[in-house]
């Protein structure tokens, strides 16, 4: 038989297709076996699609002025004829009926205008309740005269490594796309915020996914795609959803206050990895004291090694950021710590955490 022959031969069964001079070979047991356990996205999609929306952004963007006319009389004359519109977009889902939305920070942070477009192709102006630059998260409301389709939060911390998730959104301006993979690992620190706790996932999300919800098979939000990881700045495999679980009680805040209000002690913490070269131990180094913070006024010194907050345990440097964040400005904060070799415990009452406050990847945070 001439190879073309056996090649076409070979494709035609592959396809499960029987042709005159072809032996048909039985699909393997373990395969049929597996192809039972695939799952099929289509009635989740179909669910939770509705409820995700494309939200266009039209946003000002000066040009870079030049040096030599900084302080002219040009300057403003400059800025006025360089201020331009510039067009965005990115994705969003809605959490209330009554068309409370949420996405990203960066997505629409600097808009002038929104709009938020449905499944179904209806736009609605957008206005933006609140913002957090802290965790990259946006509040935006549009009205509406019937109720819209929302989505429920889901439990992130319920998410294991292997489990399956559906990311939707709206990449490259293409409107609602779906696209599924797995998580590929959790609380993922890339050096973007003082919170950074990322699910890590191979859903394909590219520009114009960020602010789209990543479901769980049960349709459940537990993450905000967020970033990706790559060479090129398409979807390269790595992709970055903020838990919902650090998620949900920002944008509970932001509904119900417009702000959210976190504790601050007012020290640089540094984890004991940085300082020893060895693996992580218990406690985070007191690598500076602010002068007249909080901890400060309290007692706690240059050198002291935190061991928990309010009972629990400490590890490293972004646990204890994340446990005083979680309590309240004015709050009492138990610090229990190790001092010239003994512990000891310090109430500390807390502040109320500056915009301003950062962090930065790996040797230490601010907080």
């Amino acid at each position: 038989m001439p190879p073309s022959l056996n090649r076409r031969g070979l494709g035609l069964g592959l396809l499960g297709l029987s042709v005159a001079g072809c032996a048909q070979q039985p699909v393997p047991a373990v395969a049929q076996r597996g192809a039972a356990f695939l799952p099929d996205f289509a009635d989740l999609a179909d669910r939770v699609l509705p409820a995700v929306v494309n939200i266009a952004v039209t946003s000002e963007q000066s040009g870079e002025m030049p040096q030599e006319l900084r302080g002219t009389p040009y300057e403003r004359l400059f800025r006025n004829r360089r201020r331009q519109e510039v067009a965005g977009a990115g994705s969003g889902f809605i959490v209330d009926p009554a068309g409370f939305v949420v996405s990203n920070n960066h997505v629409v942070g600097n808009a002038t205008r929104v709009v938020v477009a449905l499944q179904d192709g209806t736009e609605l102006p957008a206005r933006i309740v609140a913002l957090d630059e802290a965790t990259d998260l946006a509040l935006l409301k549009v009205e509406s005269r019937t109720p819209l389709p929302s989505v429920p939060w889901g439990n992130s911390a319920a998410m294991r490594v292997g489990n399956w998730v559906l990311a939707a959104g709206n990449p490259f301006r293409l409107g609602g796309t779906v696209t599924v993979g797995i998580v590929s690992a959790r609380g993922r620190d890339i050096g973007v915020g003082p919170f950074d706790d990322f699910i890590q996932t191979d859903a394909a999300v590219n520009p114009g996914n960020s602010g789209g919800p990543l479901f769980n098979t049960a349709g459940e939000v537990i993450g905000i795609n967020t970033a990706i990881y790559s060479p090129t700045g398409a979807y390269a495999g790595i992709s970055f959803a903020t838990p919902s679980d650090i998620a949900r009680p920002v944008i509970d805040a932001l509904m119900h206050g417009g702000r959210v209000e976190r504790g601050w002690l007012g020290v640089s913490v540094r984890d004991q990895a940085a300082q020893e070269g060895n693996a992580p131990g218990r406690g985070v180094l007191v690598a500076g004291v602010e002068r007249g913070s909080p901890a400060a006024r309290a007692g706690l010194k240059l050198g002291d090694t935190v061991l928990a907050i309010n009972g629990e345990r400490v590890d490293s440097s972004r646990i204890l950021v994340r446990a005083v964040a979680a309590v309240a400005p004015g709050q009492t904060v138990r610090v229990t710590l190790l001092r010239d070799g003994r512990p000891q415990e310090i109430a500390v009452q807390a502040g109320r955490r500056p915009a301003t406050a950062g962090a930065g990847a790996g040797a230490g945070r601010i907080e």
